[in-house]
């Protein structure tokens, strides 16, 4: 196995977004694309065009959904994963129990092998964590499961997480993509260093990255589990979008990915090609970096949210896809907070407050946005709405490495972003977006402290009583609103664009693409 080295430069980022995933309020949504009784067949090669490269296919340094959408699943798997209704479900672990409130154990299978035959054991699983938490790796993830003390081996196919405090949601991050299980010949190997050259337990073998253009997997003949139908995946990069769809229609491609609104009527319109849409985790927003003046001052940020109209936005922009959000959890997360209110458009109240900061006549900023048609259609439609109140808002669109790079360094003073929270959990929004800890590249590219939601954070991470996660999520929740940290825009949804010869493809609400069970039906 071989990584080509070619094109592109790598970044190492957050977890900000870019696999499309959202809540939908729509009935119609299919959790499946073409689950019809038609004839497949197996084998073929899966092609899937998609807009942006992977920035490594290391688990433990991607923070993007994008880039774990190639492996998690496919090449690394953890000890736990979800079924298709979002629930977490036994995967490399037969059975777990919770021993007390900082003592986890799971029995682990004993038939799995890494793709380079290494055995699948307890010291595997903890050499994996082992490396994550290592200070000298400097893993961005590590964050995630940094209240483990020890990765306890107990026997062959036995582990215990040692936790430093209770911690709730083990499992929902355990069934994400920094739960993968590495090989060990493959951490001896790199150290600290990056794997481009992924080597897990999964139904498909790494086998090429020419960065910038594409990436290659192999079925994995001797899978533990239900095996691949298709023989290999293309995963091809394609910025524009125009062809990207027509690569469908040509038959050069299966899937494209993600789908714009704008596209979406003219790929209902083909005789070869439908929409895939489906609910997700995730929420659009406009962001502020609160240490940059004169957005440090409060007042200043809720008059830009009392001078946004966001009705006009999720019509014009987004054609009514995706509801308004009220937070920047998704409705279907663990710890929404289905009451709270989002700022009212109110361009007296946002005047007012202006004057109040000591900008009467508005003043001059500048937001950062990455170069997808609604992103970049949404910061012209803020850019005339400012003017509302004498605020000129100057636009910058960065090619999405760019956008992360900048933002993990705090760049820029306002931005539009996304958030495809890959456990379902609040905790995984909150802490990386809100946690004092999280700046930069973790996820908090607000650059936001408070002493009160740190506490609440860290309160609700070791609580067990679910109801009262919910209550201290639901207070966080508000007062952040009250800080005007950001500006909700919506629940966004999954959109693919894929051949009608496609049958079982998905998206999970956490954003990853879903292409064990697809087949290539017969023509």
């Amino acid at each position: 196995m071989k990584v080509k080295r070619g094109i592109g430069r790598l970044f190492q980022v957050m977890l900000l977004l870019f696999v499309i995933t959202g809540c939908s309020t729509n009935n119609n949504v299919s959790t499946k694309v073409n689950s019809k009784e038609d004839a497949s067949k197996d084998g073929g090669t899966l092609v899937i065009v998609r807009l942006s490269d992977a920035e490594n296919l290391d688990q433990q340094f991607m923070s993007t959904i994008n880039a774990a959408s190639i492996t998690h699943g496919k090449i690394y798997e953890g000890l736990v994963g979800r079924d298709e209704n979002a629930e977490i479900k036994p995967l490399l672990a037969k059975s777990w129990e919770q021993v007390n409130d900082t003592t986890w154990e799971f029995k682990l299978r004993d038939d799995v092998e890494f793709h380079d035959g290494t055995p699948f054991n307890a010291n595997a699983v903890k050499a994996t964590f082992d490396r994550l938490l290592d200070p000298k790796v400097g893993s961005p993830r590590a964050v995630v499961l940094s209240m483990v003390n020890e990765v306890k081996v107990v026997d062959d196919y036995t582990v215990q997480f040692i936790l430093s405090e209770p911690f709730s949601p083990l499992l929902s991050i355990l069934a994400s993509h920094e739960g993968g299980i590495i090989s060990p010949k493959s951490i001896e190997e790199y150290g600290g260093k990056i794997i481009n050259e992924p080597n897990g337990t999964g139904p498909f073998v790494f086998e090429s990255w020419t960065p910038g253009q594409e990436i290659k997997l192999n079925k994995n003949k001797e899978y533990w589990g239900e095996k691949a139908k298709v023989d290999n995946v293309v995963f091809k990069v394609v910025p524009e979008e125009t062809t990207r769809i027509s690569m469908i229609e040509t038959g050069e491609a299966h899937i494209a990915e993600p789908l714009s609104v704008t596209m979406m009527d003219t790929v209902e319109a083909s005789q070869s090609t439908e929409v895939y849409r489906s609910e997700g985790f995730g929420t659009e927003f406009i962001g502020f970096n609160v240490l940059k003046k004169p957005l440090d001052d409060v007042r200043v940020r809720k008059a830009i949210a009392h001078a946004v109209e966001m009705d006009s936005i999720i019509k014009g922009v987004y054609n009514n896809v995706g509801k308004k959000a009220n937070s920047l959890l998704g409705s279907k997360v663990f710890g929404y907070h289905p009451d709270m209110k989002a700022y009212e458009y109110n361009l007296n109240e946002a005047k007012k407050l202006l004057a109040e900061a000591g900008y009467p006549d508005g003043f001059e900023t500048t937001l950062i946005t990455m170069d997808s048609k609604e992103r970049i259609n949404m910061a012209e439609v803020l850019q005339s709405q400012l003017k509302g109140i004498g605020i000129k808002l100057n636009i910058q669109v960065l090619e999405y490495g760019t956008f992360v790079e900048q933002g993990n360094k705090g760049n820029f003073e306002m931005f539009i972003s996304s958030w495809r929270n890959a456990t379902g959990d609040a905790d995984y929004n909150q802490y990386n977006l809100f946690h004092t800890s999280s700046h930069g590249s973790a996820g908090n590219y607000f650059f936001y402290s408070n002493k009160e939601i740190d506490s609440l954070i860290e309160t609700a991470r070791s609580e067990q009583d679910q109801e009262k996660r919910m209550e201290l999520y639901s207070k966080a929740q508000e007062l952040e609103m009250e800080d005007a940290v950001y500006i909700p825009v919506r629940v966004i949804e999954n959109l693919a664009a894929v051949s009608k010869i496609v049958d079982g493809f998905s998206i999970s609400p956490s954003g990853y693409l879903e292409i064990n069970d697809v087949s290539i039906k017969k023509q």
